[in-house]
């Protein structure tokens, strides 16, 4: 029987949240392997022990985000109405793009900010999951449309592109400082714009 390894000395999941932070603010390709293993409390070869490279550490972070500070976007697609769906998206993404415990913005909009053509992988990967939200969105609205939650004309796809375009807007804005108020007031005018409103 082979010898078992030694335990690790760290939280996993204490560590990650700490990666995740570090590539919050700095972006995937500003976020260094020193910065990442000082704030994680580890050595070199205990990072790519429990999580492999950069890209891979960076993933589980993507995924660490979306179980965590960005959980409200599957709470918000299950909304009963449309107008719910969104409300939900812009309001509660108000709260969630200037908690206090992150950085600002959102990491699916800021990685991809700062990313050279080192990291096209990274890129395609925040694209493809931008994307997933998008189409999970449409998804959501072309089913309000057949149980005749939207009025007749209205375009979900259009619509969710809208509702993508007002929330990567605000993920901009509150990384640059906008407050809280005033993205609750952004989401307010596009909600405005909502078809029936």
């Amino acid at each position: 029987m082979p010898p078992l390894g030694r335990p690790r000395a760290f939280d996993l999941d204490e560590a990650l949240d700490q990666a995740l932070a570090v590539f919050w603010r700095h972006g995937y390709e500003g976020a260094s392997l020193t910065d990442l293993t000082a704030a994680m409390g580890i050595a070199r070869p205990s990072l790519y022990g429990a999580f492999g490279d950069k890209e891979a550490l960076f993933r589980r972070a993507l995924d660490r985000y979306s179980q965590g500070p960005a959980a409200f976007v599957g709470e918000a697609l299950a909304m009963p109405t449309a107008r719910e769906v969104v409300e939900q998206l812009l309001l509660r993404g108000a709260e969630a793009l200037t908690d206090p415990r992150w950085p600002s913005g959102c990491l699916a909009v800021q990685g991809a900010l700062a990313c050279g053509q080192g990291a096209d992988a990274i890129k395609r990967e925040l694209a493809a999951r931008r994307s997933a939200m998008e189409a999970a969105l449409r998804g959501r609205l072309e089913s309000a449309a057949l149980e005749g939650d939207l009025p007749v004309g209205a375009d979900p796809a259009d619509l969710a592109r809208y509702v993508s375009a007002v929330f990567q807007g605000m993920a901009v804005q509150a990384a640059g400082g906008t407050t809280r108020e005033e993205l609750r007031r952004v989401a307010m005018t596009a909600l405005r714009a909502w078809p029936g409103a």
